[in-house]
């Protein structure tokens, strides 16, 4: 329906922040309301979505369980969890942030949760979940380590020495930029945010990632639904490589158009490496992901 309302000309949720040549302010939309005509993609296409999405639904009992979850996935990876992990934070400490763009992408995150528990719901029966502690495999272990290992290396340490004005593989014109466009608490906010949550991907291969810590309020002793700790942890994985391949394809664009010089490159090769973090990071998270999966399985009633 609000697609809809925005190809018939009306503009009240719709943001125009991808064009930045209309600028404004980004909590108005950058520009929302001077655009005549809503892009394919926003307008008819997303719609042609929503209808697929419904036939999808209507007949999810009907088709195998892998249509429900390849919906899933497409809403999950068009919400780009990874950019509301930046913004929101961002947002909250006061840096212009894009509302309307925001709300768009936590409805698509949310209908991607939902249409995995309509996955989950409608695939074959099995048997009981384990009810004990099952060890993840070492090799998960390992993965989870280098999970946690890289946002606080390769993300946490040289923002912290950027927001402390050291200009660490980066150059200071980079430096003076940053400074310009951020304050300090929203540098503070997009330095320690990534590292916590990465800490989480311990959980898929520590006791508390299945059974909740007794301390936990109403929870304490319950087991985890494996969904809970499945599906954010496969959606940041996903997200993160994501990122990381189209990101540094850019990058590639860029030096072979001759947009950047291999002394840009060598100057500013911090903003290089993120690159490679974010892909590692995402492989990390998705291998101890399918460890998890692996350790608590459900044998299929026979």
């Amino acid at each position: 329906m609000l697609r809809l309302y925005w190809i018939a000309g009306g503009r009240w949720g719709y943001t125009a922040c991808e064009r930045t040549d209309l600028g404004d302010h980004p909590a108005g939309g950058c520009g929302a309301e001077q655009v005549v005509t809503v892009p394919f993609g926003a307008g008819w296409g997303a719609l042609g979505l929503c209808v697929a999405l419904a036939v999808v639904i209507a007949y999810a009992d009907r088709w195998k369980p892998a249509v429900t979850w390849v919906a899933a996935a497409i809403l999950l990876i068009l919400a780009f969890p990874l950019h509301l992990l930046f913004e929101v934070p961002a947002g909250v400490a006061g840096h212009p942030t894009d509302w309307r763009d925001i709300g768009g992408r936590v409805a698509l995150l949310a209908g991607g949760i939902a249409f995995a528990g309509l996955a989950d719901a409608v695939g074959p029966p099995r048997g009981p979940a384990p009810t004990e502690f099952r060890q993840a495999p070492g090799w998960a272990r390992h993965w989870a380590y280098v999970a946690v290992a890289l946002p606080i290396v390769g993300w946490a340490v040289p923002h912290g020495l950027w927001v402390l004005g050291v200009p660490f593989g980066i150059s200071e014109q980079e430096l003076r930029g940053a400074d310009g466009d951020l304050s300090t608490a929203t540098g503070v906010a997009i330095t320690v945010v990534p590292p916590l949550a990465g800490l989480l991907v311990l959980g898929l291969v520590q006791r508390w990632g299945q059974r909740f810590p007794r301390w936990v309020p109403g929870l304490g002793g319950r087991r985890v639904p494996r969904l809970l700790a499945v599906l954010p942890a496969g959606t940041v994985a996903i997200t993160l490589v994501t990122y990381g391949v189209l990101s540094f394809g850019v990058f590639a664009g860029q030096v072979l158009d001759g947009e950047q010089s291999w002394a840009q490159v060598r100057a500013g090769w911090a903003t290089v490496a993120t690159l490679l973090v974010f892909l590692g990071w995402g492989v990390a998270v998705g291998v101890t992901t399918a460890g998890y999966v692996v350790a608590t399985g459900r044998p299929v009633d026979g």
